[in-house]
C-alpha cells in the first residue's frame, strides 16, 4: 500500500473514530440522565429513548465518510488505487470536518439531551421541545457531513 493510501485511511479512521468518540460520550450523557429519571418514572422510557438515541448519530456520518472515502480509494473491493501523496491528503482532509465537528457536537448534544430529558422528567408534555433543542446542536453535525462529503467528490483521481 503506497503511501497517499496510507493518508487516505487515515482520513477515515480521523471521521469513524473522532465522531464515534463524540456520539458514545454524548449517549453516555443522556443515558445517565435517562437512568436517573427512570429511576422515578419508568413509564417515561419510551419518550426518554428517543432523545437519548439523538447524540448518536455524529458516529453514523463519521461512518459514513469513512465508508465512502474506501470506495473511493478502492480499498473496501481490496483493489486500492495508486494514489499520490496529495491525493491521499486530500482524502485525508474530507474526513477531517465530520470528525472534528462530530467529536463536539456529540458530546455537546448529549448535554443538551440530558438537560431535555431533566426537562420531560418534569412535564412530559415538553418533550417535542426538548427534541427541538437537542436537534438543533445536530444541525452542525450535518453542515461537517454536507463539508465533508463535498471535499470528498471534488478530488480528481
Amino acid at each position: 500500500m503506497n503511501t497517499g493510501v496510507v493518508l487516505a485511511m487515515l482520513g477515515a479512521a480521523v471521521a469513524a473514530v473522532f465522531a464515534g468518540i463524540g456520539s458514545a460520550g454524548g449517549v453516555q450523557v443522556a443515558g445517565k440522565a435517562s437512568a436517573g429519571v427512570c429511576a422515578e418514572k419508568p413509564e417515561l422510557f419510551g419518550k426518554l429513548l428517543v432523545l437519548q438515541a439523538l447524540p448518536g448519530t455524529q458516529g453514523i456520518y463519521g461512518f459514513l465518510v469513512a465508508v465512502l472515502i474506501m470506495v473511493q480509494t478502492g480499498v473496501i473491493s481490496g483493489n486500492p488505487a495508486d494514489l499520490t501523496i496529495a491525493q491521499g491528503w486530500s482524502f485525508f482532509i474530507s474526513g477531517v470536518p465530520v470528525g472534528i465537528v462530530g467529536l463536539f457536537s456529540g458530546f455537546y448534544q448529549g448535554r443538551t439531551a440530558a438537560a431535555s430529558i431533566h426537562m420531560t422528567g418534569k412535564d412530559p408534555e415538553t418533550l417535542a421541545k426538548g427534541i427541538t433543542m437537542t436537534a438543533l446542536v445536530e444541525t452542525y453535525a450535518i453542515l461537517a457531513l454536507l463539508a465533508s462529503i463535498l471535499l470528498l467528490f471534488g478530488i480528481k483521481l
